[in-house]
C-alpha cells in the first residue's frame, strides 16, 4: 500500500521536539474515518496506523525498537548495565526476532529501583507520576513526559472509537481517580475524541445512578464487577426509577478479567442493547489503551506502532511461535519517561495476526485467560478463576459474585468455592439447597478434574469492590 509505505518512510525521518532521539514522537490528533464494512458503519480513529500492512508495521516496530534500545542504553543506568551484560546494542538489532536477546524486565525490577531508579529523564520533564498501592513491598512508580501523555491519549482514543464511542458520547468514569492509572487514562483519551466525560470516580452508587439518569449517560467506564453491581442497584430501585430511565448503551470495561459469561450477564442486566467491550493495559506500560476490542469483539486490537508484543513460555521464558498460548511480554516502543523493554506481564493469552472484519490490520490479543502468578496450583492442577466463573455464570439461583478460598489440609491443598445465593430463603429449603450445591460441585469438578468444596452463602455477604474484584483468598502461606 503506497500510502502506508510513504508514511513509514516519513516516520523514520521524524525527530522529537528536542531533535535528539529518533523513533519517538507523539502521534498527532486525527479525525476518525467512517468506513462501511460488511454493511456495518465503522469508525477508525487513525486509519494510517491502524490499517498499515504487516510489512510496514514491522518495519516501523524495528526502527523504533532500535531507537529505544539506544535510548535506554544512554539514559537509564539500570538498562545500561543489563544490556551491557547481555552484549546487546542497538546496531545488533537486525530483525524483530532479535528482541529475544534483550533481558526481561519484571515488576520486581521496578520495586527494587523504587522510586525513580528506572526513569530516563529528570523530574522537571515529568508531568505526571502514578504508583500502585504497594500492598506487597514497595509500590511500582511510573512517570510520564508530555510526549508520553499525548501518546497515551492517542492509544485510548483508538480503543474508544473502535468500541463505538463518538464525540456525542456522554461517558461516566466509575474508576477511582488518584494513583490508579485507569480513570485518568480513559479520561484524557475520551476527551481527545470529543466525548463528554463525567468523572464520578468510584463508589457512591446512589449518586452514580442519579447522574446516569439525569445526564443521560450512554457509556460507562468501570470494572466488570462494578458495572454489574451498578446494574443490580438500578434494578433494586426500579420501582422508583424504571430501567427505561437509563440511556446507557456502551460499557468500556477493564482493570479485571471478564469472561464471556460475565459479559453476557452484564449486558442482560442492563438491557436496552447494552454492549460491553474489553480493553487491556497496565500502569507499567502506560495504563489502559494498549489494546481493545472493536465492535466485532474478535480479539483486542493492539496499538502496534507503540507496542511490540511477544508470547513466551511462562516457565522457561523461551519465545513461542505465533498463535501459541503463553505469557504476554510487551515492549513500549514510544514511552520516554519510564521506558520499558520486554516487560513480563504475567498475563496468559495468544495473538492473532490476521486482519479483522472491521478493516483494521493490527494484531489482536485474545482476552486474557488468566495470570501466571494468580494461577492456583491445586493438587498438581492449574486452576484459573475464569474457569470457575464460566461454570457459575448463568445458574439462576446464584449471583455472579463468588470467592475462591485455598487452604492446606495436612499435606494436600483444598479449594473451597463460596457462591452467593440470590434468594436467602433457599437456605431453609434443604432439599433444594443440597441439589443446587451438588449441581455446582459436579459442574466445577468436571472442568477442573479435582475435588472441591462448594459453600452457598447468604445474599450480599461476599464483598463488592469498586476496583478489582478480590476473587482468591489463599490461606496456605498463613498455615490455615
Amino acid at each position: 500500500m503506497l500510502v502506508s509505505l510513504l508514511l513509514c518512510l516519513l516516520v523514520s525521518l521524524v525527530k522529537p521536539g528536542d531533535g535528539t532521539d529518533s523513533g519517538f514522537y507523539a502521534q498527532p490528533a486525527a479525525a476518525p474515518e467512517e468506513r462501511l464494512m460488511n454493511d456495518v458503519k465503522i469508525n477508525i480513529w487513525n486509519p494510517e496506523m491502524e490499517c498499515m500492512s504487516r510489512r510496514d508495521t514491522e518495519a516501523l516496530q524495528l526502527e523504533r525498537l532500535k531507537a529505544l534500545v539506544d535510548y535506554c542504553d544512554r539514559n537509564v543506568a539500570f538498562y545500561h548495565k543489563r544490556l551491557s551484560e547481555a552484549g546487546v546494542t542497538a546496531d545488533k538489532i537486525k530483525t524483530l526476532s532479535d528482541v529475544q536477546y534483550i533481558p526481561y524486565t519484571t515488576k520486581a525490577d521496578l520495586r527494587d529501583t523504587y522510586p525513580f531508579g528506572m526513569f530516563s529523564v529528570p523530574q522537571k520533564q515529568l508531568v505526571r507520576i502514578h504508583a500502585s498501592s504497594g500492598t506487597t513491598g514497595n509500590p511500582t512508580v511510573v512517570g510520564y513526559t508530555r510526549e508520553d501523555m499525548d501518546n497515551w491519549s492517542e492509544q485510548v482514543a483508538r480503543q474508544a472509537v473502535a468500541a463505538g464511542a463518538t464525540d456525542e458520547t456522554v461517558v461516566q468514569i466509575c474508576f477511582g481517580y488518584g494513583m490508579f492509572t485507569g480513570a485518568l487514562g480513559l479520561h484524557y483519551g475520551l476527551e481527545k475524541i470529543g466525548a463528554t466525560v463525567v468523572p464520578t470516580s468510584s463508589g457512591n452508587t446512589v449518586k452514580q445512578l442519579k447522574f446516569m439518569r439525569d445526564f443521560q449517560t450512554d457509556a460507562i467506564v468501570a470494572t466488570p464487577s462494578y458495572c454489574l453491581y451498578l446494574a443490580e442497584a438500578a434494578h433494586e430501585s426500579s420501582d422508583e426509577f424504571p430501567m427505561s430511565s437509563y440511556n446507557v448503551r456502551l460499557g468500556l470495561l477493564g482493570s479485571e478479567g471478564c469472561t464471556p459469561e460475565m459479559r453476557a450477564q452484564i449486558e442482560e442486566r442492563w438491557g436496552n442493547g447494552f454492549f460491553v467491550t474489553d480493553n487491556y493495559g497496565m500502569s507499567e506500560l502506560n495504563g489502559p489503551g494498549m489494546s481493545g476490542e472493536c465492535i466485532y469483539r474478535d480479539g483486542l486490537h493492539i496499538c502496534e506502532d507503540h507496542f511490540l508484543c511477544e508470547i513466551i513460555d511462562p516457565k522457561t521464558g523461551a519465545p513461542l511461535d505465533k498463535g501459541e498460548t503463553g505469557e504476554l511480554v510487551v515492549t513500549n516502543l514510544t514511552k520516554r519517561g519510564l521506558p520499558m523493554l520486554r516487560y513480563r506481564t504475567k498475563d496468559i493469552t495468544y495473538i492473532n495476526y490476521e486482519p479483522c472484519a472491521c478493516g483494521r490490520t493490527s494484531a489482536r490479543m485474545h482476552k486474557v485467560i488468566g495470570r501466571s502468578d494468580d494461577m492456583l496450583k491445586i493438587r498438581g492442577v492449574n486452576v484459573f478463576p475464569s474457569q470457575i466463573e464460566s461454570a457459575l455464570i448463568g445458574i439462576r439461583q446464584i449471583s455472579p459474585h463468588y470467592q475462591l478460598v485455598v487452604t492446606r489440609e495436612g499435606y494436600a491443598d483444598a479449594l473451597e468455592v463460596r457462591v452467593e445465593l440470590v434468594d436467602g430463603s433457599l437456605l431453609t429449603r434443604y432439599g433444594e439447597l443440597e441439589a443446587l450445591q451438588r449441581g455446582i460441585h459436579n459442574k466445577i469438578k468436571a472442568i477442573l478434574g479435582i475435588e472441591i468444596k462448594v459453600s452457598l452463602v447468604e445474599p450480599k455477604t461476599i464483598e463488592r469492590f469498586v476496583g478489582k474484584a478480590q476473587r482468591v483468598v489463599d490461606l496456605r502461606k498463613e498455615g490455615k
